[in-house]
């Protein structure tokens, strides 16, 4: 059976979102077909609006989803229909050398669904990051799907699917804060907030916000940012040592990705202090430092894909905290909005007026 449902659709670079049918196929083995029920609006969905992911376009937008499942092909056993899920870009493989050596987090052998959901027409789309959330039904490997408390609310947890978890997993996965840590986050959007809500649920001491921005500073410092420091004013690197004793914070955390944000965070960390790269950079970007300082300044510097997260293991955790009241992912929700409200939605976010625009279908 071929499904037919409304979804977000770009045809060519820097297009409108357009409103499209699609066709959606019944799932296969491995597979399972999802109701959405939101999708937050990522940077990344602009990235592809933008060709600068890739070209293959047309594309299926969104990936920062809940939905139900409501059928899955032959063999799957991760999840059953009924199941209120969060989708998820790492479907771990379980057989690469990263998951034979115990760290799935690491997967080399990430999947997605192997057919294809397409226009009326036949064209084949591309779903960004093999998941295509902006749209009633999409069609997921089975192992993209993380069975989550149907009782959370689906706007605030599916935001786990991408941003918040890139940014949380930054600080307490790849950045491994420990309690009584110092940290610094430089760049306060979505991700960069994330950070800071994770430097200070792992038990950070001093969590050091940066930015130019002042909203994004006060959302940094509703969030657990404990000081905060305006980037445009002056040195953001001596403004972090003083505010570290005159050492430097023992993480920095750059959530920006740009080579002056780099420096920045390398020169801002304490001696033998770890740096961890979550900003996402363009490809003609490239980074010069002395070789001298790097080796004479010790410690460690990191990258964070998806804030090296497991997600049969993250979101769970981190949705149980939020039932908790201890993470308030609640905060991160800046509107709700419909399918026709995506490109409006784009502007927003490039302006820095929300942390996130979320869907609901």
């Amino acid at each position: 059976m071929v499904h037919k449902v409304k979804a977000a659709v770009v045809r060519s670079k820097n297009a409108d979102v357009t409103l499209e049918t699609i066709l959606v196929p019944d799932p296969g083995p491995g597979e399972a077909l999802v109701d959405i029920l939101t999708c937050g609006v990522c940077h990344t969905d602009l990235h592809y609006k933008q060709g600068a992911i890739n070209d293959d376009f047309p594309f299926l937008l969104g990936h920062e989803a809940t939905g139900v499942v409501s059928a899955v092909g032959p063999d799957v056993t991760e999840v059953a229909p009924g199941d209120r899920v969060v989708l998820n870009w790492r479907a771990v493989c379980g057989e690469c050398r990263a998951c034979r050596r115990g760290q799935p987090q690491y997967c080399f052998n990430t999947h997605n669904a192997t057919q294809k959901m397409t226009l009326e027409d036949g064209t084949e789309l591309t779903a960004a990051l093999g998941i295509g959330a902006f749209a009633e039904k999409t069609l997921v490997a089975a192992g993209q799907c993380t069975k989550v408390d149907p009782d959370a609310d689906p706007a605030a947890v599916g935001l786990l699917g991408c941003g918040v978890m890139a940014g949380i997993g930054a600080a307490i996965n790849t950045g491994n804060v420990q309690r009584g840590d110092s940290v610094a986050v430089i760049g306060c959007g979505g991700v960069g907030v994330a950070a800071v809500a994770g430097a200070a649920l792992a038990g950070a001491t001093t969590v050091i916000a940066v930015d130019i921005d002042a909203k994004k500073l006060q959302r940094a410092k509703d969030l657990g940012a404990t000081h905060t420091v305006d980037s445009s004013a002056g040195d953001p690197v001596e403004a972090i040592r003083e505010l570290t004793g005159g050492f430097g914070a023992d993480v920095v955390i750059d959530a920006v990705g740009r080579p002056e944000t780099y420096k920045q965070a390398f020169y801002a960390r304490d001696l033998a202090g770890t740096v961890v790269l979550v900003g996402v950079p363009s490809p003609e970007m490239t980074l010069e430092l002395p070789l001298l300082d790097v080796f004479g300044r010790g410690g460690s510097l990191k990258s964070s894909w998806y804030g090296d997260c497991l997600p049969s293991r993250d979101f769970p955790t981190l949705i149980s905290l939020y039932r908790q009241g201890k993470l308030d992912l609640d905060a991160f929700v800046t509107e709700r909005i419909t399918i026709d409200q995506i490109e409006e939605a784009f502007t927003k976010m490039h302006a820095g007026a929300v942390l996130r625009s979320v869907v609901e279908l």
